[in-house]
């Protein structure tokens, strides 16, 4: 086993509750092997929910790297540290177990550039917290998995995904046929990684239109600053795939979505069309993290992962926005009623 010269996780006790979803991530949805190496990436505020992840990583034999930021760098971070990097070099499977701070997405862009290049399989577990793994990080993954492909089954052969809420959301999302659909749903590749707790299926849609309530939550460092939204919803107009208004109660939310979509030339523009799949989940609960993957519609404004999903264009800043309680059809198929699907997994 390998470890860093600083922190080691080994040896920092935690709550054996979070022994649960940390089987789950290291078993069942990264399925690391005895001969695989991997790295291991936190920082202070995260640092017990990773050595309950090293503690199962230990159990499966496999040796591992473990950095916790604020060791090897200063935060925010300005870049991804360069001995991090070299070390995902080497990696088959990396974990990301981080509370985000403001203006570090270019950094954690620096990571995936590697794990994309490299086909590590990858965790991402950005504002991870003890709440997200004892919920979400608990799913059973395979019911996951099995609702995640029927959802793709249906929409990868749509021309339009239409959905509406009680609460104002009137949205068509018109699909460009050149922009594959992805599945993260908790189960791992080498070809995608993904957020854990896992559960979505999601494309770059050629062209959205209409009105997103976002009474659900928004990403990045804004969902540690402004939580559930439920009380103060951010409604949204979007006008041929670019964000025309942005309106609520709260102004300063306003103001600070505002700002952050306007970053560069396509922050504004929605580069993800995206539909929760963790039918494990009950509700929302104020992280993204684990609330992009509650049944329903969210998109994000900027970067669309164009490695992924096909689009020929880029933005240096990526936010997902999330509602509740969506009617969603795909073309002529309803496909969720009220939040609940009508569609079984087959």
């Amino acid at each position: 086993m390998i470890q860093s010269q600083l922190t080691d996780l080994t040896v920092i006790p935690f709550d054996p509750e979070l022994s649960i979803g940390a089987a789950n991530a290291v078993n069942t949805c990264l399925q690391i092997q005895p001969h695989e190496q991997v790295t291991i990436i936190t920082d202070l505020a995260s640092r017990e929910i990773a050595a309950s992840i090293a503690d199962q990583v230990t159990r499966s034999r496999a040796p591992f790297r473990a950095f916790v930021l604020e060791e090897v760098a200063q935060r925010p971070l300005v870049r991804m540290p360069e001995e991090i990097l070299q070390a995902l070099e080497g990696s088959k499977v990396s974990i990301f177990a981080v509370e985000v701070q403001t203006n570090e997405l270019k950094s954690r862009m620096q990571m995936t550039e590697v794990v994309n290049r490299r086909k590590i399989r990858h965790a991402h577990m950005v504002n991870i917290n003890k709440q997200i793994m004892m919920q979400g990080m608990r799913a059973d993954y395979a019911r996951v998995d099995a609702i995640s492909k029927k959802v793709l089954s249906i929409v990868s052969h749509a021309r339009r995904i239409t959905a509406t809420t009680a609460a104002g959301t009137d949205l068509t999302a018109d699909l460009n046929p050149a922009y594959r659909w992805l599945k993260t749903s908790g189960i791992i590749s080498a070809e995608k990684w993904g957020n854990l707790p896992g559960g979505e299926v999601f494309t770059t849609p050629g062209e959205v239109n209409g009105t997103f309530v976002v009474d659900g939550v928004i990403g990045d460092y804004l969902c540690g600053r402004y939580g559930d939204l439920r009380d103060i919803p951010l409604h949204l107009s979007i006008r041929q795939n670019r964000l025309t208004e942005a309106w609520s109660e709260h102004k300063q939310l306003q103001d600070d979505f505002w700002s952050y979509t306007h970053t560069d030339e396509n922050s504004d523009r929605v580069g993800e069309f995206a539909i929760g799949t963790n039918i494990d989940l009950k509700d929302v609960i104020g992280h993204i993290l684990q609330d992009e993957k509650f049944p329903g519609i969210h998109i994000a404004f900027g970067n669309p992962y164009g490695e992924h999903t096909g689009a020929n264009w880029y933005s240096s800043t990526h936010i997902d926005v999330v509602g509740l309680k969506f009617n969603i059809w795909a073309d002529e198929q309803q496909i969720m009623e009220d939040g609940r699907f009508l569609i079984e997994a087959e």
